[in-house]
C-alpha cells in the first residue's frame, strides 16, 4: 500500500517523496499543501521544479518569516541538485524551522541519495512514489483508486480496464474517475467493454501530444495508426486544437506552482504540468502560427479539402515546425 500524507492533518515539518512516478509524486506534494492550508489558510507555497532551486532559496528556507505563518518549500528533482545546494539542505536538516514544511522529491537514484537518507534520519515522513511496473501492482492500483473514488469494481473489470488502458498510471486514474462518475459507482466488465470500443477516439490526443512535443516521426506514425483504426479526421483536429489551447492558457498564465495554476485555470494538475513542460519549447509566435494552421486544417477536414489525410499530415508537420519557431519570426 502506498503511503501518503493525510490532507486533513497538520503536515509534518519534513517530508521525503521517494520515487519517479509523476502521478504519485504530484499527489504526495498536493496532499502536503492541502494539509498545510487546512492548518493555516495563509500558508506560503514555494514550489521549485528540478533545476530551479537556488542559493537564494536556501537563504529564504533558513530565515524566519517576518510575517509569521506556515511555509511549504518543495524541492523537486533533488537527485539533480549541485553539491553546494545539497550540502546546504543537509545543514538545514540539523536545525529545521518550526514554521517551514520542507518537501524533498528524490527519484531514488544513487546521486544525492545522501540527502534522502539524511531526511529519513531526521525523522521525515516518507511517501513512496516508485514507478509501478508489475501488472499485479497496476491491478491493485486500479482497485484502490476506484475505492478511493467511492466506487466498486470486480476483479474481471479491473483486468479488462488495465488491458484496455495500458500501463500509464495517470491515464488509469483518469479513466477510473470518469467511469465511477458515469457508472454511478459500480464498474462492470460490460461497462469497460463499452469504454474500450470508444477508446479509439482518444488516440487523437496521442497525435497531438507527440506533435506539440516536437516528435515528428512519432506523431506521423500515431496519426496513421489512428486513421487506420477508423478515427474520423475531425476528432484528430479537435484533439490538436484542445492541446494547443491548453498550452496557450498555461503559457499565458506565467509562473507559479503547478498546484496554484491548476486552481486558477480550473484545469487538472496533471494537464497543467504537461503543458508547462511542453511550453518550454514554444515561443508566442510559434504558438500563434500553430493555431492558425489548426484552424485552417479544421476547415479542410470539414469539407474544404479533397484529401483530409494529406491535410492532417501537413498539419502535424506545421505544428512540429512551429514548436521550434524563434521569437520574432515572421509568418
Amino acid at each position: 500500500m502506498l503511503a501518503s500524507v493525510p490532507p486533513t492533518s497538520a503536515p509534518p515539518r519534513l517530508v521525503l517523496v521517494s520515487g519517479d512516478e509523476e502521478l504519485l509524486v504530484s499527489r504526495a506534494v498536493r496532499d502536503v499543501i492541502h494539509a498545510a492550508r487546512r492548518h493555516d489558510p495563509q500558508t506560503e507555497i514555494v514550489d521549485r521544479a528540478p533545476g530551479e532551486f537556488t542559493e537564494s532559496d536556501v537563504v529564504d528556507l533558513a530565515s524566519v518569516s517576518m510575517f509569521g505563518g506556515l511555509r511549504v518549500v518543495v524541492v523537486r528533482g533533488a537527485q539533480e541538485l549541485a553539491d553546494d545546494l545539497r550540502e546546504a539542505l543537509l545543514a538545514y536538516l540539523a536545525r529545521p524551522l518550526d514554521d517551514v514544511v520542507l518537501v524533498v522529491v528524490h527519484s531514488g537514484v544513487v546521486r544525492n541519495r545522501k540527502l534522502a537518507e539524511a531526511m529519513k534520519s531526521a525523522g521525515a515522513t516518507v511517501v513512496t512514489a516508485a514507478r509501478i511496473t508489475r501488472p499485479r501492482d497496476r491491478h491493485d492500483f486500479v482497485a484502490a483508486e476506484v475505492r478511493r473514488l467511492g466506487g466498486q469494481i470486480s476483479a474481471g473489470a479491473v483486468k479488462a480496464l488495465v488491458d484496455a488502458v495500458g500501463s500509464d498510471l495517470r491515464e488509469l486514474a483518469m479513466v477510473c474517475d470518469q467511469m465511477v462518475a458515469d457508472a454511478g459507482g459500480t464498474i462492470s466488465e460490460a461497462l469497460v467493454a463499452g469504454y474500450r470500443r470508444g477508446r479509439a477516439e482518444a488516440t487523437g490526443f496521442a497525435v497531438a501530444d507527440a506533435a506539440i512535443a516536437g516528435d515528428l516521426p512519432e506523431a506521423l506514425t500515431v496519426l496513421r495508426q489512428t486513421l487506420a483504426g477508423g478515427v474520423p479526421p475531425v476528432l484528430v483536429v479537435s484533439a490538436m486544437t484542445t492541446g494547443l489551447r491548453d498550452l496557450a492558457r498555461v503559457a499565458a498564465a506565467g509562473g507559479g506552482s503547478t498546484w496554484e495554476l491548476a486552481r486558477s485555470l480550473g484545469m487538472p494538475d496533471w494537464k497543467v504540468e504537461r503543458s508547462q513542460r511542453a511550453a518550454r519549447g514554444w515561443s508566442d509566435e510559434g504558438l500563434a502560427y500553430a493555431m492558425r494552421a489548426v484552424s485552417a486544417a479544421d476547415a479542410a477536414v470539414k469539407g474544404g479539402a479533397v484529401d483530409p489525410v494529406y491535410g492532417l499530415e501537413r498539419l502535424v508537420t506545421q505544428i512540429v515546425s512551429a514548436r521550434g519557431r524563434p521569437a520574432g519570426a515572421r509568418r
